[in-house]
């Protein structure tokens, strides 16, 4: 007898829950914030201006600001205060921040990974870090990694510290050496990881020596000249404001000569005796035409910035543990001791 003709299997069904995972419900409130209004309200939060941040992006400013406004009207919430000259978040926007660079990390990862296992390529490490740190740390700690490692390929990127937050963020470099002071509270989603403490300096021409002068009265007339003209790096930070304060409390005579935009330029100009400024050590070098005092101030804190998924690697455990062994090795300039003249009442 022949067997019964068995019924066509039915096709496997579609786990019914996954599938409202990837779903937007019905009715449901609030915009979609796709990746591209994520990244755009991301270039808004760090950038200067709307102006820059249009920049970053390579699109026109009208059309970045119809984003941003669309987003907070599709959210019913200001996520942004408009000042005269930038754009300042609200604390809904702090909180979309957070959730945003956690977002933007993780797809960024993805794309890395998948590029990564696409080609069968290993990534160079990509460093940026600020003039300073890369010309005095990076030598010594790349050789401490090619003999233990072999050759390395690096890809080294240097920049003011927005630039290189901006370089971790999109994710163009992996580790980012800059100041601890120079970091805002939107960069809590990266770990630092300590290198070294800096020394805040007097740099004054060699001519000045200020050993053991109590007084301004106790110098030459063209030696009080010099002291009273300050070379200041503008920064426009907290630094830059305790920079303005020392030299209130210390030196209340004191005018500000020139403002510049570089350590290199500032020391140029007090080597050329047209006044003296206050610079981290690393930044002077060999400081030839120049004597260097201790300020009293506490020292710049060097870090390095890495994002949490990476420091897990041991790849980049070595590469951490390289700069730190480089930054105590380090060689600074020579200082001599603070001038009772410089010391804060």
């Amino acid at each position: 007898m022949p067997k019964p003709a068995r019924a066509a299997e039915a096709p496997p069904q579609a786990d019914p829950t996954s599938l409202r995972a990837l779903q937007r419900p019905a009715g449901a409130e609030g915009p979609e914030l796709t990746l591209r209004k994520l990244r755009a309200f991301w270039a808004v939060a760090h950038a200067q201006s709307l102006t820059e941040a249009a920049k970053l992006l390579g699109i026109a400013q009208p059309s970045l600001s119809q984003q941003i406004i669309g987003i907070e009207q599709g959210l019913g919430l200001a996520l942004f205060e408009r000042r005269s000259n930038r754009m300042e978040l609200t604390e809904a926007g702090k909180l979309m921040l957070r959730k945003a660079e956690h977002v933007l990390r993780g797809m960024q990862e993805l794309e890395d990974s998948l590029a990564a296992f696409g080609s069968g390529q290993r990534h160079p490490l990509r460093l940026a870090g600020i003039e300073s740190l890369l010309r005095t740390i990076l030598p010594e700690a790349l050789a401490r990694l090619e003999a233990g490692f072999g050759q390395m390929d690096c890809d080294l990127m240097e920049g003011a510290p927005a630039d290189i937050l901006e370089m971790l963020y999109s994710r163009r470099a992996d580790i980012g050496l800059l100041a601890a002071n120079s970091i805002s509270e939107a960069s809590t989603g990266f770990l630092q990881i300590p290198m070294l403490d800096d020394p805040m300096v007097l740099a004054v021409p060699e001519a000045l020596v200020l050993d053991g002068i109590e007084r301004l009265e106790d110098l030459p007339p063209e030696g009080r000249t010099v002291l009273n003209a300050s070379i200041q790096i503008a920064f426009g930070t907290q630094h830059s404001r305790r920079i303005e304060s020392w030299y209130a409390g210390v030196l209340p005579q004191n005018r500000m000569a020139a403002r510049v935009r570089s350590f290199e330029t500032a020391l140029s100009m007090v080597r050329a005796g047209l006044g003296v400024c206050l610079v981290p050590a690393l930044a002077v070098g060999a400081a030839p035409g120049l004597r260097l005092y201790h300020a009293g101030l506490a020292p710049r804190r060097i870090v390095a910035l890495i994002q949490p998924t990476l420091r897990r690697s041991g790849r980049f455990d070595a590469v951490l543990e390289a700069l730190q062994a480089a930054g105590a090795a380090v060689t600074r300039p020579v200082i001599h001791p603070l001038p009772p003249l410089l010391v804060q009442a």
